[in-house]
């Protein structure tokens, strides 16, 4: 199994601070390894209650290999089931903004996430990220 390296994930982290710069959002962003450990993080002015959203988020992706929004409709079709899937893994965050990254061969190797902007800018942010190391 591939995990993602720490000079791909601070290339994906400077990617989105970019993308999260240009649009004058204030995010944490977090980069998870295949195992949803921390690898990278960065905090740009958000508030502290995101910082657990990210790393949440990123987890959540990884550990299923699909992004967290796509998770979130799994879980809520999923009836009565739902509230023990979310909270399985201690606690996973299924909103959009954690995104799965692929290697070359498009095999998973990690996850990014951002935290702090509306769904579509954290959707957005954590996209480019990944979107750099593909």
């Amino acid at each position: 199994m591939m995990n993602i390296s720490y000079n791909e994930a601070t290339k994906a982290l400077d990617t989105s601070i970019e993308k999260a710069k240009s649009l004058k959002t204030p995010v944490s962003l977090a980069v998870v390894d295949t195992g949803g450990h921390l690898v990278a993080f960065a905090r740009l002015d958000s508030v502290y209650g995101v910082i657990d959203f990210a790393v949440k988020k990123a987890r959540t992706a990884v550990m299923f290999g699909v992004d967290s929004d796509i998770m979130g409709t799994i879980v809520s079709g999923a009836g009565a089931h739902g509230y023990g899937m979310l909270n399985s893994n201690e606690g996973l965050l299924t909103i959009a903004g954690g995104v799965v990254i692929k290697n070359k061969d498009g095999k998973i190797i990690g996850a990014i996430a951002s935290s702090g902007g509306t769904t579509e800018q954290d959707k957005e942010i954590a996209m480019a990220g990944a979107d750099s190391i593909s």
